[in-house]
This record gives C-alpha cells, sequence and structure tokens, in this order.
C-alpha cells in the first residue's frame, strides 16, 4: 500500500518502510511508536496540529521524502491514483439546517470551528462566538466565500454584556445553541489547584455555559422549540481525565444539562451533551502540575483513540439538527469507547 499524508499514523507504522521511517523520526525525540498508540486512527498530516509545534509541517515534509527516496514505486503509484483520504470522511446534508439560526460558542477554533462551518455548509445561519476577533474574521472569511450566512461575535461568554450582544446578533429566534468553548486546566489535584485556574476554567466552562442557556431559554420557550447541545468531556464521566478544576466544571455541565431536560421538556426543548475523549484540536494545556499530572498520567495511557474535530462535529450537529428529536437529558460518549474501558 502506497502512503501518503492522508494515510493513518497506523498505516504509516505498520508499513515496512514508513514504520522505520517514521519510528527514527521519534527516536530523534526520544520518543516510541506507542507514543502514538491513541492517533494510530488519524491521518499523518493531522499531527501537524496536534502535537503544538513538536512535530511541525517540515518534520512532516521530511517523513514524505524519506518514503518518497526509500520506495520510489509505491510514491509513484500514489501520484498516479492521486492522493485520497482514508477512513472516516465528513458528508454533508444540504438544507439540514435551512432557515434556521444556530449560536455556536468556540467557533473560532477547533470543535467549535468544525460545527460552525458543518452548519452553515448545511444551509444554517450560524452565529459565531469568540474570545479572538482575527481566528472569527478568518472563519467568516472562509464560509462567507463558500455563500454561507455567518455572523461573527467577539466576546467573552461569561461576561453578561457580551452574552446580550451575542442573542442580539441572533435576532428574535434561536432555534439551536451549541456551548462549545471550554478552556483546560493543568491536571492540578485540589491541594495544589491555584485560585486563578480554578476560577477560570469555572467561570468559563460552566458560568459561561450557563449564562448564554440562560439568555437562549425564553426565546425558545415562546417557540415553543429548541435544541441546545453543551459540550462536556470524559472529564464529567470520570475522574481520571484532568485536573481538579476541569473535572468538576465538565461534571456541573452534565448537572446542567440534565436540569435542563427536566425542567423544559414539556416545552419543547431538548438539553443533551456530547462528551468527547481524546480530540485533535490542539487545545492549550496551562502547564502541568507536578502531583496532578504524574497520578494522571498512566490513565491517559487507556485512551483507545483520538478523534478529529470534524469528527466531533458530526456527533453535536446530530443533537443540534431536528433529528434527534427523541433525545433529551442524553450524554453521548463520542469517545471512541474510552469510556466503555
Amino acid at each position: 500500500m502506497a502512503l501518503t499524508v492522508h494515510s493513518t499514523v497506523g498505516e504509516w507504522l505498520d508499513h515496512p518502510v514508513g514504520g522505520r521511517i517514521l519510528s527514527g523520526f521519534l527516536a530523534q525525540g526520544g520518543a516510541t511508536p506507542d507514543s502514538l498508540a491513541p492517533a494510530r486512527g488519524l491521518p499523518l498530516g493531522q499531527l501537524v496540529a496536534l502535537s503544538g509545534g513538536k512535530f511541525p509541517a517540515e518534520a512532516l515534509d521530511g517523513l514524505i521524502a524519506a518514503y518518497r527516496e526509500a520506495a520510489p514505486e509505491e510514491a509513484a503509484q500514489a501520484d498516479a491514483e492521486g492522493e485520497q483520504p482514508t477512513g472516516w470522511v465528513e458528508e454533508i446534508t444540504p438544507g439540514r439546517f435551512a432557515g434556521q439560526t444556530v449560536i455556536v460558542t468556540g467557533a473560532a477554533s477547533g470543535i467549535g470551528r468544525a460545527v460552525a462551518s458543518r452548519v452553515a455548509r448545511e444551509g444554517g445561519r450560524v452565529i459565531a462566538a469568540d474570545i479572538s476577533k482575527e481566528k472569527l474574521d478568518e472563519l467568516a472569511a472562509a464560509l462567507t466565500g463558500l455563500g454561507a450566512d455567518i455572523v461573527t461575535v467577539a466576546g467573552d461568554i461569561s461576561d453578561q454584556d457580551d452574552v446580550a450582544r451575542i442573542v442580539l446578533a441572533a435576532g428574535d429566534r434561536v432555534d439551536a445553541l451549541a456551548n462549545v468553548a471550554g478552556i483546560m486546566d493543568d491536571m492540578s489535584a485540589i491541594h495544589e489547584v491555584s485560585d486563578t485556574i480554578w476560577e477560570r476554567v469555572l467561570r468559563v466552562n460552566l458560568e459561561g455555559t450557563m449564562r448564554l442557556t440562560r439568555a437562549v431559554v425564553p426565546s425558545m420557550l415562546e417557540a415553543k422549540e429548541g435544541r441546545i447541545v453543551n459540550v462536556a468531556s470524559e472529564a464529567g464521566l470520570r475522574g481520571s481525565a484532568a485536573g481538579v478544576a476541569y473535572t468538576a466544571s465538565k461534571h456541573a455541565v452534565v448537572g446542567l444539562t440534565k436540569s435542563n431536560a427536566v425542567m423544559y421538556a414539556k416545552s419543547g426543548i431538548r438539553t443533551n451533551a456530547v462528551a468527547p475523549g481524546g480530540v485533535a484540536t490542539g487545545i492549550p494545556v496551562p502547564g502541568q502540575a507536578e502531583f496532578g499530572a504524574q497520578v494522571l498520567r498512566p490513565y491517559q495511557g487507556n485512551i483507545p483513540s483520538l478523534a478529529t474535530a470534524e469528527g466531533l462535529a458530526a456527533s453535536i450537529t446530530f443533537l443540534l439538527s431536528k433529528d434527534s428529536v427523541n433525545l433529551n437529558g442524553a450524554i453521548i460518549a463520542s469517545d471512541g469507547g474510552w469510556s466503555a474501558v
């Protein structure tokens, strides 16, 4: 089998030539192929975004060049056939969100960007909210070029004035809300967590989700219809996936989801959550706490696979759509089976 940047990490590692080349590259940084076990199902090119600079684009180019030199006939075959993605490929459902207004937070990058992009390409009017105006502008430029309807609002979802601006931009009716925005902690245990980390993580992950949900529910009550999707985490299902601040915040998001589901079950509003496992988004981690990170490291080896942002968006947009008609209060572990371990 010929290898390309679209071939999965597993295909590279299992290939007699590709495995030797990739293993040699990892050894230069003191790593082994086992360190890539959760990423075996990802395209090799995805490692550039995931690695936070440890696997730069130049290294990817070097691997491809080394493979072409070592296996020229296979490389020529790949050129002749054209580079084709392997594994799951996103398939757009035209018109699924036609005539609907959907608010997406954290829309400038990662999962939020993938959700905003998919909803827009499926005909929805997207209110894209994020703290980064620059990245929102990049998203808008990419989508408006495709004829999408997107309104960007730069702001902090934990700030009530910014929440009001987001809802004002949406207009009289909000059909669906995706609470995607969130930040990671430093893996600290409770005896070492700082007030700064604790307050910031809870403010964004929990308070921001609460504030925006609170702001859109009145219009959904008036319309007698609405769908809310919260992004929880494996850390909302277990205690071994993150530090105390992130774990507490995501457990609280699960509780908020279930409370909303009960409160508005007879009002036409459905609230569900997706609990991602490992995701190849490169979410910033503010350091590694000395005690907590060491305790958690062995558990992180249980992650069976990493998902792409687009893969998570597939789960989230299903729940945002009317096709999720009989789901309310569900916490869907979109984690490649991690929660089953």
